[in-house]
């Protein structure tokens, strides 16, 4: 299943070659701009689809994602479950709740991302469910980067697990060779 992942990926441009800086502050010759992906509702669908199956079995109330990222394929996850959908999104510092977006104490809830790569977007959004009284039941991802370093208490599965190279700025061999890189994400880059 992961090669027609991939393969889809690659059709719809959402794996990227070049020199990147990551939101992480990491520099990487890929990166996995899901919105490439995403924008395609038959591609969205088929992707949340295999996501569930590797998370089943699972009981949840909601699904909760980080703006920006993680917003629409968590919507697609919530649909096919049939439950709410929510997201939590940066106000000068860590992810919060807002928009009136509420977790009710003890509600199941499964956290879902679109790209792994620390780990750390997705610990910030465990740490709301946590801090607003719900309880993890999982967490999901289209692309886990980290070659499954990235390490949660609660059960996570990806749809793709990769183990792609990232170098601190002070080592990375594309900076080295004076190659101009891009930052495609959606928030500033952690010094």
């Amino acid at each position: 299943m992961s090669d027609q992942i991939m393969d889809i990926f690659l059709r719809t441009g959402a794996l990227m070659e070049g020199h990147f800086v990551l939101t992480s502050g990491l520099h990487s010759g890929k990166y996995f701009q899901c919105a490439q992906l995403l924008q395609y509702p038959d591609y969205t669908e088929f992707a949340a689809r295999e996501l569930l199956l590797k998370l089943s079995p699972l009981q949840v109330d909601l699904v909760i994602s980080p703006a920006l990222g993680g917003i629409v394929i968590g919507y697609e996850v919530a649909r096919q479950l049939g439950v709410r959908s929510i997201f939590a999104e940066r106000k000068e510092g860590p992810l919060v709740l807002r928009r009136g977006f509420k977790i009710e104490k003890g509600e199941k809830c499964l956290v879902i991302e679109d790209v792994v790569t620390t780990g750390g977007s997705t610990q910030e959004v465990i740490d709301v469910v946590l801090a607003n009284g719900g309880e993890v039941a999982a967490a999901g991802v289209l692309v886990d980067r980290s070659g499954g370093r990235a390490n949660f208490r609660y059960k996570m599965a990806s749809l793709i697990q990769v183990d792609v190279k990232n170098w601190q700025p002070d080592e990375c061999p594309l900076c080295k060779q004076n190659i101009p890189f891009d930052k495609p994400g959606s928030r500033p880059i952690k010094r």
